[in-house]
C-alpha cells in the first residue's frame, strides 16, 4: 500500500496551475478557496472539474448555490493564492482581493489571468474530496504568465 507522504511526494513531481475557486449561495457571505486540482473535461458541452477537500466550507457553498467560477491565477497573484489558501476568514479574503459578482452570481476576480463562470453539473466523491464538474457558461481571458505550482513552491516560466 502507497503511503500519504509517498502518494503527497509523487505528485510535487506535477506542476500544475493555481486557481481560486468561488461561489456564493444565496443569503450568505462569498466563499472562495485556493485549488490546484482543476482540469477540462469535455469541450461539447464545455465542462470542467475542480477537486475540493470534503472540509472546505467553500465545497459546501457550491453545492447550496450551483455554481461556481474558477479563477486563474497570473504569475503576479502569489499574495491572492496564499491568502485564499486559508488562514484568514472569507471575508478578509475578499476584502483583500478586488473582485465583482459574475454572470452567474459566483465572484470573479478582477486581476485573474482567466475565469470560467459554471452551473453545476456532476458531484462525486472520491476519498477525501468531492469531484465538482461544471458546464461553463461564462469565460473571461486577460494576458499574462500562469502561476504555477511544484514541488510543494510556487513557479514561473522563465
Amino acid at each position: 500500500m502507497v503511503s500519504a507522504a509517498e502518494f503527497k511526494q509523487s505528485l510535487q513531481r506535477w506542476a500544475s496551475g493555481v486557481t481560486v475557486v468561488t461561489t456564493k449561495a444565496e443569503g450568505k457571505e462569498e466563499q472562495g478557496m485556493t485549488v490546484t486540482s482543476f482540469a477540462s473535461v469535455s469541450l461539447e458541452p464545455p465542462q470542467i472539474l475542480v477537486c475540493l477537500n470534503d472540509s472546505a466550507e467553500t465545497g459546501e457553498g457550491i453545492k447550496e448555490s450551483g455554481h461556481f467560477a474558477v479563477n486563474i491565477l497570473s504569475s503576479e497573484q502569489e499574495s491572492v493564492s496564499n491568502n485564499f489558501a486559508g488562514g484568514n476568514s472569507m471575508q478578509e479574503r475578499f476584502e483583500a482581493t478586488p473582485w465583482s459578482s459574475g454572470a452567474t452570481g459566483a465572484p470573479v476576480l478582477d486581476d485573474a489571468m482567466a475565469t470560467l463562470e459554471c452551473k453545476v453539473v456532476q458531484q462525486m466523491r472520491a476519498g477525501t474530496h468531492w469531484v465538482v464538474v461544471g458546464e461553463v457558461q461564462n469565460v473571461i481571458c486577460r494576458t499574462g504568465d500562469p502561476l504555477l505550482y511544484y514541488s510543494a513552491g510556487y513557479q514561473r516560466f522563465v
